[in-house]
């Protein structure tokens, strides 16, 4: 049964309004419904308009005149809700906005306030540093052995202090968006050679194995040097850092394709829960931030890498099950050939 298109099937209760208009009686509508519910079950189509007309309780007039003010009062009730949404969406956005110019701001404080901080405690880093090493010389005087193992100690911690600093104000520039790279083509191989020379002490150390097998294939790559040296080197370091002794960590540079060349460091360490991969990139942020953490760091070193290598154009990815290791990779434009 197929009922026909008319006005009064977008009205709904059309005798409830009927009613509250005085036009019909309450008794007129349920003798009106009882003769509708009738026609129905004899398998016959009938609106409660034409109900009322076959009944001679309203007229076909009076019937589309009705209809044709609900449908005006419908109208005008969507037209508010309209107007009222569009309000609400008006000042949330407005609300959202301000939210973000408020985010915007406490986030510039916070750059401005590291590398103002960071460059106060440069200079007497410096200081210190350079009468270590007079210190270290024995320029002021001669040590005895255990006075040496002391200046030792110390110009360790001073170069990792160095090292903080470092990576607080390239924090800094990166926030503010003040990092710039000086391009030219790099010798990826030659980046991971130096690299394995700086932490296979470490490696070793900690009795972890460092790989890296070099291709003669791989063609050099647009970058900044120092940047992109400081970035593998930290996934590197991070990886010694956090694979468990008799464990391997490996550096594999290759062609992805004729323009991409693909940077990746792989360890048999202790993973990342999968719901938690998109924490480790948040700036001064540690999985582990209880006061008894066994891995120190400061939360930095893969905020900085991965702005980095969004500097270049390029995206970090992870790949990682926990308790068997973690893949970070990323991929580089190859420099020109006439670069």
């Amino acid at each position: 049964m197929t009922a026909h298109l008319t006005p009064e099937i977008l009205v709904p209760r059309l005798g409830e309004y009927l009613v509250q208009q005085g036009m019909l009686s309450q008794v007129d509508l349920q003798a009106a419904l009882a003769y509708q519910n009738n026609k129905l079950s004899s398998g016959k189509h009938c609106l409660l308009g034409q109900a009322l007309e076959d009944l001679h309780l309203l007229s076909r007039q009076q019937i589309d005149q009705a209809v044709t003010e609900q449908i005006i009062q419908l109208r005008n009730a969507l037209e508010d809700a309209n107007r009222f949404l569009e309000q609400r969406v008006a000042e949330r956005t407005s609300e959202l906005q301000e939210a973000l110019r408020k985010l915007s701001e406490l986030s510039q404080m916070k750059a401005n306030f590291v590398a103002n901080i960071s460059h106060e405690l440069r200079t007497p880093l410096t200081h210190i540093k350079g009468y270590l090493e007079l210190l270290g010389t024995e320029s002021l005087g001669v040590l005895t052995a255990e006075q040496k193992q002391a200046v030792q100690v110390s110009q360790r911690a001073s170069g990792r202090l160095e090292s903080l600093i470092e990576s607080l104000i390239l924090f800094s520039l990166a926030a503010r968006g003040e990092m710039t790279l000086k391009l030219a083509p790099v010798d990826l191989n030659k980046v991971a050679e130096e690299i394995i020379n700086f932490t296979h002490t470490k490696a070793e150390d900690r009795n972890v194995q460092l790989v890296f097998n070099a291709r003669s294939d791989v063609p050099n790559v647009k970058a900044d040097k120092e940047k992109i040296s400081w970035a593998m080197l930290h996934l590197v370091d991070n990886a010694i850092k956090f694979t468990p002794s008799g464990g391997r960590v490996n550096i594999t540079i290759e062609p992805e394709s004729e323009d991409l060349i693909m940077v990746s460091v792989t360890d048999s360490g202790i993973g990342i829960p999968t719901e938690r991969i998109v924490e480790i990139f948040e700036p001064f942020h540690q999985l582990d931030a209880s006061s008894t953490r066994r891995y120190g760091g400061t939360g930095l070193g893969l905020a900085l890498v991965r702005e980095i290598v969004a500097a270049h154009g390029s995206l970090i990815e992870v790949q990682s099950v926990e308790g068997k290791g973690s893949r970070f990779h990323f991929p580089l434009l190859a420099a020109s050939k006439s670069a």
